[in-house]
């Protein structure tokens, strides 16, 4: 009994987790990026870069993230004067994500399938009560975080968008100039609204399971 306890709560405090990059994932499908480009606020490139060469090498950079294409390929990508897509420096950020992307989906996938697995061992009504019990204890702590984070973006987003690279990446190996193609292709807004897409997500999924465990736990209470 005391074990099935500390399953459910470890269940719960995965919870948030499985919910942000659930969001995460979603954010990588090329819905995203465009519907992004096509708002009628959305920066145009002072360079030169059309929706249309905006939305042709977001793809291939998503691609690349994804591990849908190789190193060489990504870095051997030329604009149509001949001169390299990205320099060596944003080549090398963009290892950097591909790996934290990498890993990211890899954590994704396994919570999948561990509550998937954990639903299927459900053996009776209150088992499976208490595994939505934990979904939905899980989604309320993720409302606070998100809450909180969405707090932090309206006041100050800037700084928020630095502390998450000096966390995740070393240095300043994750800044660039206006001109370079990074800069040009995802500017700074791109990155707000990113964030609030995936936190407007993650809300919506977290009700979604505090409104599955009340419905199935008054089902269960009505006795049908």
């Amino acid at each position: 009994m005391k074990t099935g306890k500390l399953f459910f709560t470890l269940l719960a405090i995965l919870a948030p987790i499985l919910i942000i990059t659930t969001g995460m994932r979603v954010a990588l499908s090329p819905l995203y990026y465009s519907l992004e480009y096509r708002l009628p606020n959305f920066p145009p490139d002072p360079y030169g870069f059309t929706r249309a060469d905006r939305l042709r090498w977001a793809d291939f950079s998503i691609d690349f993230i994804s591990g849908r294409i190789g190193e060489a390929e990504f870095a051997a990508a030329q604009l149509p004067d001949g001169s390299p897509l990205f320099n060596q420096r944003e080549v090398d950020h963009m290892v950097d994500v591909r790996d934290l992307t990498s890993a990211m989906l890899w954590v994704w996938r396994g919570l999948v399938l561990l509550y998937l697995l954990a639903f299927s061992f459900t053996r009776s009504k209150q088992q499976e009560i208490s595994f939505l019990a934990s979904l939905a204890n899980g989604a309320k702590l993720t409302l606070a975080l998100i809450v909180a984070v969405l707090f932090f973006l309206v006041i100050n987003f800037n700084q928020l968008f630095t502390a998450f690279h000096r966390v995740f990446f070393e240095g300043d190996t994750w800044l660039f100039y206006n001109t370079d193609t990074l800069i040009r292709l995802f500017p700074l807004k791109f990155w707000q609204d990113l964030f609030i897409v995936i936190g407007a997500f993650s809300i919506l999924l977290a009700l979604f399971f505090i409104y599955l465990h009340h419905l199935r736990k008054n089902i269960a209470e009505n006795g049908n």
